[in-house]
Formats: structure tokens, C-alpha cells, sequence
């Protein structure tokens, strides 16, 4: 299985760059990532708030291929402890999937079109994260639900 994390502008600051960056090559001794940062739309400011996340959407959807399995990280969506979240990336490499990929949408969130192709949405907390910061923890807790899997000694219980 492959894990691709789509998410839409780059990070401006490189402290963050860099835990992601940290996170991503650990990642990868366990599975095939990839991390596609797709651009900002330009000229936001004339478009409205729903404007924004339909060029967005189409922004994601295209990079979909139809056997991609595609989860939402979304404040609405499911909460998993770091076990069940490990839990849940062995039943889809268990279940054969090809590509799983996780979106994390815009200042907005995700265009109706995105929501309908969507598989299932993920809520990493309760609390509201900058977009930024959710690329991070989410890295870090794909990171920390494989070392779970492999029971080596990142992950305390």
C-alpha cells in the first residue's frame, strides 16, 4: 500500500518544513509515502468562500486515480486514539488497498465534489489546528501508528 497526503499551499514556515520533512523520511522505512503540496489558488481574495473550495476540490480530484481510496481530514470527522489509528491502517493494507490517500482542504474545508468521492473522514482533536500544523501531526501520527504496529518502543501505553 502506498499513503499519499494531498494538501492544499505550501508551508511558510520551515520549522514546520522541517518536523514534517524529519517525519516523512522515518515514515518511509515502514511504506511508500508521498506528500503533494498542491498551490494556492490565486486570487482567493475576488473569489467567495465557496468559489474557493469547488477550485480546490477540482484541484484534489484530479489528482485521484479511481482505485484510490480517499479519507478527509475533517473536523466532523472520526477520532481515533494512536492504537486505533494504527488499528485502522492495518485493516486498509490488510484489505489490499492500492493508494490511501488523506486531504487536508483549504481555510474553508472541501467542495461538495470532494465530500461526495470521499471514503470516510478522520478528526485528528476537537480543538481547530492551522492547516499547517495538521500536515505535522498527521505525518507524526502516521509515523507513531506503524512504530505501534511493529511494537517498537516509540509509542508509549
Amino acid at each position: 500500500m502506498q499513503i499519499t497526503l494531498i494538501a492544499i499551499g505550501k508551508t511558510d514556515r520551515s520549522e514546520l518544513e522541517q518536523l514534517i520533512a524529519l517525519y516523512e523520511k522515518r515514515l518511509k522505512h515502514y511504506i511508500k509515502f508521498e506528500f503533494v503540496v498542491l498551490p494556492d489558488i490565486k486570487n482567493s481574495k475576488n473569489l467567495s468562500e465557496a468559489q474557493q473550495k469547488e477550485k480546490e476540490g477540482e484541484l484534489i480530484l484530479a489528482q485521484l486515480q479511481p482505485t484510490d481510496t480517499l479519507i478527509l481530514l475533517d473536523e466532523n470527522g472520526k477520532q481515533y486514539s494512536s492504537v486505533d489509528f494504527a488499528q485502522f491502517l492495518q485493516k486498509k493494507m490488510n484489505s489490499g488497498l492500492k493508494n490511501l490517500v488523506l486531504a487536508i482542504g483549504g481555510p474553508y474545508g472541501f467542495s461538495d465534489a470532494v465530500y461526495a468521492k470521499g471514503n470516510g473522514k478522520i478528526s485528528l482533536s476537537k480543538m481547530t489546528f492551522s492547516h499547517q500544523m495538521v500536515r505535522l501531526f498527521l505525518v507524526e501520527q502516521l509515523y507513531r501508528g506503524f512504530t505501534i504496529l511493529r511494537n517498537e518502543p516509540y509509542h508509549h501505553q
